[in-house]
């Protein structure tokens, strides 16, 4: 039989049928699981056997839903955590002992960067930034010590780049792991491991979720990686509860008509925005105007569901302009159905100081949109007349 193709993976990669035959996996809604025997029980917890112990070690809804994330990553195995930065932080834990060094990107989400400057060197672990787009400044930054390489593509929220083949080239040949959150792109977009990474992180509650409904975290990886991930997780607890699990696995069973429809509608908003009289700039990587557009081309199967853009009169334009819109949420999420727009100057990055935001192209008058689902031309309309309300 042929390989499948992403789409029936995502629908079809369920857990095995119960005596009940259902059709949609039901939701395993249990602490613990019990044992057949001592001799069960025995074997179970020496791992000389596959099965369920406790729901903080697995579950058979998280199961389904890491084993298809799995599938479609390209991935042998991972474990699902209860939040994004719960994987984004067992992640780095697995694998860190004090001395260690991690190089990374300058761009990254604000609270990853809490880790890597504010926790991670109470233990002794220190850390590099690099410019995203600065392939000298990789090489440069490596040092002795350096355990782990952690990036983002496309970055948040300035949608940057990192070409993920010379970055794995680069780290092969000195035995350091590379860990790549894929949250912007998702699976359907992009899928790092193919690339050589060695992990992939995820907050599930982007867009592999879609709707906004559960908060929710996945790492993937080898099976020669994963036991560090996994005695990490066990002992610490980032358990997935079975009903996100649940959720996640049905989400991803419309991942793909669903990042269609964002990339469609993000090209569409983003090229009918280029150029607007209000707009020092708009980004998007499937725009031939975006500065890294083929490498965006070679590693993306589309341009993503985000688009910013740099309002010209800056902090204040950009607060006029969010509070004239109408239609489109402010919130600090994204992925949703549900167009989003935010500020990520006074939000999503508050913590950095002025001269970090700048370091990653968070300037005052920039806004990122998440793009829902809703027709374009409501979309549209509601930014533009929010333009040019806030030009006013």
């Amino acid at each position: 039989m042929s390989e499948k193709k992403f789409e029936t993976i995502a629908i079809r990669h369920q857990m095995q049928r119960s005596a009940q035959k259902e059709h949609s996996a039901p939701i395993y809604a249990t602490s613990s699981f019990m044992f057949d025997d001592a001799e069960d029980a025995r074997s179970l917890f020496a791992d000389e056997k596959e099965g369920n112990i406790y729901s903080r070690y697995s579950n058979p809804n998280n199961d389904e839903f890491i084993e298809k994330l799995c599938l479609l990553e390209g991935a042998e195995t991972g474990m699902a955590m209860a939040s994004g930065m719960a994987a984004m932080f067992t992640s780095m834990a697995a694998f860190l002992s004090s001395g260690d060094h991690v190089v990374a990107s300058r761009s990254l989400f604000g609270s990853t960067h809490q880790i890597l400057t504010k926790l991670l060197p109470k233990w002794g672990i220190t850390h590099s930034y690099v410019d995203i787009r600065d392939l000298e400044g990789w090489e440069k930054a490596i040092t002795s010590k350096t355990k782990m390489i952690f990036l983002e593509t496309p970055s948040n929220p300035a949608l940057d780049l990192i070409d993920l083949e010379y970055i794995v080239g680069l780290a092969k040949s000195r035995g350091i792991i590379v860990n790549v959150d894929n949250c912007f792109a998702s699976p359907y977009i992009q899928n790092p491991i193919k690339w050589g990474a060695d992990i992939v992180t995820h907050s599930a509650t982007k867009f592999i979720d879609g709707q906004g409904r559960v908060l929710g975290g996945a790492v993937v990886t080898s099976k020669e990686l994963f036991p560090e991930i996994k005695f990490m997780a066990r002992h610490t607890g980032p358990a997935m509860s079975p009903f996100h699990g649940w959720l996640l696995s049905k989400s991803l069973e419309t991942l793909p008509v669903r990042m269609e429809k964002h990339c469609d509608n993000a090209m569409h908003l983003a090229s009918t925005l280029e150029g607007h009289p209000s707009l020092q700039q708009v980004k998007y990587p499937f725009l031939k105007s975006f500065p890294q557009y083929e490498l965006a081309k070679k590693q993306m199967r589309l341009g993503g569901g985000i688009v910013t853009f740099e309002l010209k009169g800056g902090i204040e334009q950009g607060r006029k302009f969010l509070d004239a819109l109408k239609m489109i949420s402010l919130s600090a999420n994204l992925g949703d159905t549900r167009t989003i727009a935010t500020h990520p100057a006074s939000t999503t990055h508050s913590k950095l100081s002025e001269e970090e935001r700048l370091a990653v192209g968070i300037t005052p008058g920039l806004v990122r949109i998440s793009v829902g689902l809703e027709h374009i031309d409501d979309i549209l309309e509601d930014i533009n007349k929010a333009l040019e309300a806030s030009a006013s």
